[in-house]
């Protein structure tokens, strides 16, 4: 498209089509209602490559046939599409293609929905010249555990080979040989392992491409689609649900380009198979293992909850209605104001309304056509893989300047041209020194204040985890003012969560100081005061909704404590986990192929989780559920299904009023886009969360030249780092320094001024992070692994990619212990120990070690206790008995 957009006339078969000007020919004749065919072009690849030439049309004034997939239009175009010239050099494609393309169509999984079958009926010969045998492979051929290649019905379109190096970046797929002898294939015949590849099956126009996870389940006869949202983690990907005998059998992506782009990563495609995993609880059951029946499980609940008078509730994974019921539940009917749905503490209500307005509030869609865009303590590719695409979308397309700030090394780093490190526990301190670099101080963050100074559309992409500390979120307000995000149409603030629905949870009132739509209550105890309080025996009851502190919060010991110290524990859990085998009643949750409710996008779109197969066993829709326990507790909410639920949320969410389903329809609806939340960008005030104030009423915080111990500092990204997984030699040489190695694998913190165009912010390299007590402790930074947690565990498919703990160290400090990448060492701090491998990593800062959340065997949160931990490591093999 044109930058001026400007409508244009074109006419396609005798028929006038209004079409904008510079958008490709076939998109304009396909809003026209004309259909051309083609195998190649695929507009969320990019840029058309014309490779199959399926797309020829004739232009009067051009004397060749152009491909309409590659052909900008223009003023007075006049296209033809059906002459005879065209209608030969179509055919003649259908014909060449199928020269080598076996006619397998009864025994292929594309058989009944594969374009090729459909344009060889409509545009190709009927017939067949060629009487040569066709090349043959051997079929299939593994290309990944979890996809196959039939490489004869390739007809190499580029899709696969495009997607893999130009949107996942992963550049593992390729085009081997020349000429006739062409086929699709990765380096060395390597194993082609990467989070998003399921996508390149549902790119492929033939069925060269296939899931083992689907190979030879169903027909297209035999089957039905159902729309959904995946709420495996906070990207929240609209999907279809391939149901036969109401069982879940694939899952296709659903495009939306407000909040996917039309893909989908591989945890939410491969994932459905723990829907049916053996460890799924299907009814309720009583402490012990005792099955029961609904009235029995709920009457249980009912007195035991009643019996123990103190009673909090955790929510973890639950739609948006599940949520607003259970924090009615434990507000009117138990009168109990303890409830939170993070995994550990958070920002206070008033800096919550002010992170919500709309004016500070960035769209998905933003980051598209963002100048610059900061990935501020998160790793996108773990956290939300689906926004990896899209900052690596924006940074090839539009150019946009990426700053990375975070802890641990990501996954981006390679395409940013700043990077900053701060240390496990410092996020705070850099957040405000961040505002004040922007405001013109001169400090740690001036490299990327520098970069987001210079932008006009700053989009701030940020994890939820810096608000943890004291002060993050207060700064991260003090940021967007200085970048002045209120009066800039396409700035704005982007969370990411911990965990799926984290927003809508909040806007729902599962909150200790905040009801639904932020607004102002009794305030209560948070998820970690609930702990505490359990193990002092002032509170005895505790309500978890989805979620499993034992695996996925900060310090199980003590988590362990606490749930073993209650007098009574109500569970809804998916499946068998620790949690639940504390649990006094355990309830049964659906899954989202079976659950009927909302979701909050973390940019404020809600979302329709729809019902697609059937729920097995004795499963009960969880609102219903909630509502019969409340009933029991004394408490009629007159809730009886989703749709009643859905109405008293809305009603109850002063920023939800008036939002139908019909509203939020298949695409969602982002409440702060409806006329009236705000008026304009400068802060004006609409319906949005009660009593937010304007987050331009408070200035940045101003901070001197001088940075605090924890920083490895920032860089320009002439000090190109490597991909996330890449380890230090072992070999033990030295490598000349100034030698190409040497600035290619610099530690940031180690690039010295003269090796950037902007230079080392400030300080000494080596005053990194805090100083150990004892001189020999290290300080430990956790993150979540994108294949922790039961998707790997539950899913046969996916074991293969199981994380097992390991000990992420800098090359510096594993020559100091005598470690090289492999050994087996054991991880202690305050008596708890966990055992890793260890991975020597050069871009790991000195003095900071990393390990992951929520794996089964070693799980770090067994380590912490609530804030940054120095943990002492000791190869095994030498540890004292």
């Amino acid at each position: 498209m044109s930058p001026s957009g400007r409508e244009v006339t074109i006419t396609v078969d005798g028929r006038e089509i209004p079409a904008i000007e510079g958008e490709m020919l076939h998109d304009a004749a396909r809003k026209g209602d004309v259909e051309i065919p083609y195998f190649c072009y695929e507009p969320k690849l990019g840029d058309p490559v014309g490779a199959c030439r399926m797309c020829l049309v004739e232009i009067e004034g051009i004397p060749k046939l152009q491909t309409s997939c590659s052909t900008p239009v223009r003023e007075g175009m006049v296209v033809h599409t059906r002459t005879e010239q065209v209608k030969h050099a179509q055919s003649a494609v259908v014909e060449f293609l199928l020269v080598n393309h076996p006619l397998d169509c009864p025994v292929c999984d594309k058989g009944g929905e594969c374009p090729l079958q459909d344009i060889s009926y409509g545009w190709g010969p009927g017939k067949s010249r060629v009487i040569d045998e066709k090349r043959h492979f051997e079929k299939p051929i593994e290309l990944s555990p979890l996809v196959a290649i039939d490489r004869e019905r390739c007809i190499l379109c580029y899709r696969c080979v495009r997607f893999s190096q130009e949107i996942s970046e992963d550049a593992q797929l390729q085009l081997l040989d020349r000429g006739d002898r062409t086929y699709v294939g990765t380096f060395d015949d390597r194993p082609y392992v990467a989070p998003f590849h399921g996508n390149i099956t549902d790119i492929c126009p033939v069925g060269a491409l296939t899931n083992y996870t689907y190979r030879f389940r169903a027909r297209p006869w035999d089957i039905e689609h159902g729309g959904s949202i995946c709420t495996i983690c906070p990207s929240q990907c609209n999907v279809s649900f391939t149901v036969r005998d109401e069982k879940v059998k694939r899952v296709l992506t659903r495009d939306n380009a407000e909040v996917d782009d039309g893909w989908l990563c591989d945890r939410g495609r491969y994932g459905f198979e723990m829907f049916d995993a053996p460890e799924r609880i299907t009814g309720p059951r009583l402490k012990g293992g005792g099955e029961a029946g609904w009235e029995q499980a709920v009457g249980a609940a009912a007195d035991g909850l009643r019996a123990a008078g103190k009673v909090a509730a955790i929510v973890g994974d639950a739609s948006n209605e599940e949520g607003f019921l259970l924090q009615r539940l434990l507000r009117d009917a138990l009168g109990s104001p303890h409830i939170d749905s993070r995994p550990s503490r958070g920002p206070e209500a008033e800096v919550l309304r002010r992170l919500a307005e709309p004016n500070v509030s960035a769209k998905v869609r933003d980051i598209d056509e963002a100048d610059a865009i900061l990935v501020l303590g998160t790793d996108p590719l773990h956290s939300s893989p689906i926004l990896d695409l899209r900052v690596r979308k924006a940074i090839r397309r539009n150019g946009a300047k990426l700053v990375v700030a975070t802890e641990r090394p990501t996954a981006l780093d390679g395409g940013a041209e700043a990077i900053a490190r701060f240390a496990p526990g410092q996020a705070a301190h850099f957040v405000g020194e961040l505002a004040g670099a922007i405001g013109g101080s001169d400090n740690v963050a001036t490299p990327i204040a520098g970069t987001l100074g210079d932008a006009e559309t700053v989009v701030v992409i940020w994890g939820d985890r810096i608000a943890r500390e004291a002060g993050a979120a207060e700064a991260l307000l003090d940021v967007a003012k200085a970048v002045d995000m209120s009066a800039t149409d396409g700035s704005g603030l982007l969370e990411i969560p911990d965990t799926t629905n984290a927003r809508g949870l909040r806007e729902a009132g599962c909150l200790p100081d905040a009801g639904p739509g932020l607004s102002e209550t009794a305030p209560g105890m948070a998820t970690e005061e609930i702990r505490q309080a359990l193990i002092d025996g002032e509170l005895s009851g505790l309500v978890l909704l989805g979620a499993d502190p034992l695996r996925d919060f900060p310090d199980t010991p003590a988590w362990e404590e606490a749930l073993t110290a209650a007098d009574f524990v109500v569970s809804f859990s998916m499946h068998e986990n620790a949690t639940a085998a504390k649990a006094d009643v355990v309830f049964p949750l659906e899954t989202h192929a079976e659950k009927d409710g909302t979701v909050t996008h973390p940019d404020g779109r809600l979302q329709r989780v729809r019902p697609s197969a059937g729920r097995p066993g004795y499963i009960q829709p969880n609102v219903v559920v909630l509502s019969e326990l409340a009933k029991a507790l004394g408490l009629d909410t007159g809730i009886n299904s989703q749709p009643t639920a859905f109405a008293a949320l809305t009603e109850a969410v002063s920023f939800y009023n008036g939002i139908s389903d019909e509203q939020i329809g298949g695409r969602g609806l982002r409440w702060q886009d409806r006329e009236g939340s705000t008026s304009d960008r400068t802060g004006s005030e609409g319906p949005g969360p009660g009593g937010a104030a304007d987050s331009s009423e408070q200035g940045p915080t101003e901070t001197g030249a001088t940075s605090k111990p924890g920083y490895v500092h920032a860089t320009d990204s002439a000090a190109q780092a490597h991909s996330e997984d890449d380890t230090t030699s072992e070999s033990g040489e030295t490598v000349a320094s100034g030698s190409p190695d040497t600035e290619r694998d610099a530690p940031i913190s180690m690039v010295q001024p003269d090796q950037t165009p902007r230079g080392v912010a400030s300080g000494d390299p080596d005053a990194t992070v805090p100083p150990s007590q004892d001189g020999e402790s290290l300080l430990l930074g956790t993150y979540r692994d994108l294949w922790a947690g039961p998707i790997t565990e539950l899913n046969p498919p996916l074991k293969f990619l199981t994380p097992h703990q390991r000990v992420e160290i800098s090359t510096a400090d594993a020559e100091g212990l005598g470690l090289c990448s492999g050994d087996k060492v054991r991880v202690s701090q305050n008596g708890a120990g966990v055992e890793a491998e260890v991975h020597v990593k050069e871009r790991v800062t000195k003095g900071v070690v990393f390990m992951a959340e929520g794996v089964l065997d070693g799980n770090a949160n067994a380590l912490l206790n609530g804030g940054p931990v120095q943990v002492q490591i000791e190869k095994l093999g030498e540890v004292r008995a």
